[in-house]
């Protein structure tokens, strides 16, 4: 953004612009920062300012100099937008910066001739110029587009219901509002989550002996869960085996002897147990894998 501290050729003001201003609040004439002007003052030039740019020729340095000033003088208006998002962890600033582009697409797109207050168009422009960014640059976990618009839809609704109802809508009243199934409200709520995520080595305060990793008191899968689930199918398998074959798996996996023990206390070659539990096995797994 060009002010006229970092252009000295916009030092002086244009007559056209000093002629408005005369006209406005002569006062304004010794201001030296168009953000200082008082904001009752600041809608009457805002409202001159527009009317004149109007007329100006795209490009010249006076258009740019009406430009610039508007963007300025009018830049409290972003302010007071952003202080809607206090509770995104997104830099001031940046919000600002998003905030100032979409506050010159108001002043480019503003029509003076439909007598409505510039800031009633430029604070809905600036909102979603935000709300875009929020969209596109801040989410957290990848989620579809679908669901980030879906989000934003969700929000207006949000605020347009609780002005009318005095509290927070539920559920089912953003449903019936929007026309859309609970479960899919549900899901945008969900989504609207995935600008920020936790870390897992982020403490917690509620341990009584100090803060510890969120990653310690995560639960994980247990792997001994599918060896019961193992046991449970494999026993029906077992109790229809022979009973030679019963016995070699419990010499084998009960009383983990080694096939050349089983072989002597069976009156076998190691060789032929070998055989004996290699078929039996395959059984058991081939019946696992039937069910």
């Amino acid at each position: 953004m060009t002010t006229r501290t970092e252009d000295p050729e916009l030092a002086a003001r244009p007559v056209a612009i000093a002629d408005a201003v005369r006209h406005v609040a002569p006062e304004l004439l010794d201001v030296d920062s168009p953000s200082d002007v008082a904001p009752a003052d600041a809608r009457e030039l805002t409202r001159v300012l527009l009317a004149r740019l109007a007329t100006l020729e795209e490009g010249t340095r006076e258009y740019s100099y009406v430009r610039s000033t508007l963007v300025e003088i009018n830049l409290s208006l972003v302010r007071y937008v952003i202080r809607r998002f206090d509770s995104h962890r997104e830099p001031q600033e940046d919000l600002l910066q998003v905030g100032a582009v979409g506050l010159i697409k108001a002043i480019d797109r503003f029509d003076p001739e439909r007598e409505v207050e510039f800031s009633t168009f430029a604070i809905p422009t600036v909102l979603g110029e935000i709300r875009r960014h929020f969209r596109d640059t801040t989410w957290a976990v990848h989620v579809p587009r679908r669901l980030q618009e879906l989000r934003i839809t969700l929000a207006k609704a949000q605020d347009h219901l609780t002005l009318q109802l005095d509290r927070a809508p539920t559920v089912a009243e953003l449903a019936v509002h929007l026309g859309l199934q609970e479960e899919e409200v549900i899901e945008g709520l969900t989504a609207a989550q995935a600008h920020t995520t936790g870390s897992l080595d982020h403490g917690s305060a509620e341990d009584d002996e100090g803060p510890s990793p969120l990653a310690d008191r995560l639960g994980q899968e247990d792997a001994a869960i599918l060896l019961a689930e193992n046991v449970v199918a494999l026993k029906p398998l077992i109790a229809n085996l022979p009973e030679r074959e019963r016995l070699l798996l419990s010499l084998r996996f009960t009383e983990e002897l080694t096939q050349s023990q089983i072989g002597a206390r069976l009156g076998l070659s190691q060789m032929h147990v070998s055989r004996l539990l290699t078929r039996t096995l395959k059984k058991l797994r081939d019946g696992l894998n039937a069910g």
